[in-house]
């Protein structure tokens, strides 16, 4: 694997990247000194898997560097069924508890705008939301507990979980889990960065961290006609009219305020000619909701309000209500595991409150078979459009070497905790 790498400071890597910062503790042994050698390498695959992205689903070239990265390591990293996602488990004391860390690899249909060497590659599609960065750390975690594991000094196994599609339904962690990806684990744990922290923290929350997120697609259809005589057919404009600004207000009205409930089309589509009455109309988008109890109920809400406000205009309605996933609720005992892991890592000022987002994330469906927890990885940058999904997206990737250590010290931490 070659790519182009551009470091600062004439190319060297300035020494506060790869400290210890302070008040933090060092890595055990001599992993300190070995993820200041692999940093410079860590940065080059990030900025190579930036630039050559995957869409969700056909992760196949990622989830071979990935399995070629590992297998260098000395580990014995399997493929998931399809090829485009890896497990490795690191195996140490035979007798210990099963850690798993867990690593997205999908890139979004996004036009890459940031003007980079390492820009995409693939027309139309991008790393708008950092899964290069958190298959980077993982790969640095699995560099350096391998070594500790060599030493006799793992206590027990950390499954490495580099997951396909987490940005589709199907969500991708659903396919994980049938390949037995969960068997044996007792805790799992992940990171997801936000720019919105400054590298060095790591935000953290006991219970909802994220929303419950779902998607809408309402098909309308009538005979069609000319836009002379609307009487004397179905108006489907103004039918799709309706449902993009009544619905999304009235199914919040059937909820409790405080459930969070958001509804938002991101498409609508109507018609090819200025004077011709369409026999075909969509609009698809999200709902996402904060509250667990609001979710279950909110299929059957939408559905009925669909039909309601759609029903005096006389058009067919057709609702496919998909699925995707519930909020991920983050664990007591693992934010514990994770606040003393960041404390140690970074130090009393790495660890950083964090609210509840609206942003999905299918780490929740992990949560549902063993407990868990989910963390932010402050990435921020200075200047404007920083925010996730954005084609503009980039990281102070001063944040990889502050996610080996977090995960690392994660990992060693959660063993010992459930032994």
């Amino acid at each position: 694997m070659t790519s182009a790498l551009t470091l600062p400071n004439g190319g060297q890597l300035a020494s506060s990247w790869t400290d210890a910062p302070p008040g933090s503790q060092p890595l055990p042994r001599d992993l300190e000194h070995l993820l200041a050698l692999r940093v410079p390498g860590l940065i080059a695959t990030r900025r190579h898997i930036h630039s050559h992205p995957e869409l969700s689903g056909a992760e196949f070239e990622t989830a071979a560097l990935i399995a070629r990265e590992l297998s260098l390591a000395g580990l014995q990293p399997r493929l998931l069924p399809k090829g485009n996602g890896v497990i490795c488990d690191i195996n140490g004391r035979p007798d210990g508890p099963v850690v798993a860390l867990r690593a997205d690899i999908d890139a979004l249909p996004l036009h890459d705008t940031k003007d980079v060497p390492y820009r995409s590659t693939v027309e139309g599609v991008c790393h708008a939301c950092g899964h290069d960065v958190h298959t980077t750390i993982m790969l640095g975690v699995g560099m350096l507990l391998a070594q500790l594991a060599d030493l006799g000094e793992l206590d027990g196994r950390v499954r490495l979980i580099f997951q396909p599609a987490e940005e589709i339904l199907p969500c991708g962690s659903l396919e994980v889990i049938e390949a037995d990806g969960l068997d044996d684990v007792v805790q799992i744990f992940a990171l997801h960065c936000d720019p919105n922290l400054p590298v060095g923290q790591i935000g953290l929350r006991v219970g909802p961290i994220t929303a419950a997120a779902d998607n809408v697609t309402v098909r309308l259809t009538g005979p069609g006609g000319h836009t002379a005589r609307p009487h004397l057919t179905v108006d489907l404009v103004d039918a799709l009219g309706r449902l993009i600004t009544e619905v999304p207000a009235l199914v919040s009205r059937r909820v409790p305020a405080n459930s969070g409930l958001l509804l938002v089309f991101g498409h609508a589509s109507a018609g090819t000619r200025y004077n011709v009455i369409p026999s075909e109309a969509s609009a698809s988008g999200t709902l996402r909701v904060m509250d667990r109890d609001t979710w279950e109920q909110a299929p059957k809400i939408v559905a009925q309000v669909v039909r309601d406000v759609i029903a005096p205009t006389g058009a067919t309605v057709d609702l496919e209500y998909l699925r995707g996933r519930p909020p991920v609720s983050n664990d007591s005992r693992a934010i514990q595991v994770l606040t003393a892991a960041t404390t140690a890592a970074l130090g009393p000022e790495g660890v950083a409150e964090t609210p509840q987002s609206m942003g999905g994330e299918d780490f929740s469906w992990y949560l549902e078979y063993v407990p868990g927890a989910l963390a932010r990885l402050g990435v921020g940058r200075s200047g404007p459009n920083v925010d996730l999904h954005r084609a503009s997206f980039d990281v102070d990737e001063r944040a990889i070497p502050a996610g080996v250590r977090v995960m690392v010290q994660t990992a060693l931490r959660a063993l010992a905790a459930a032994r």
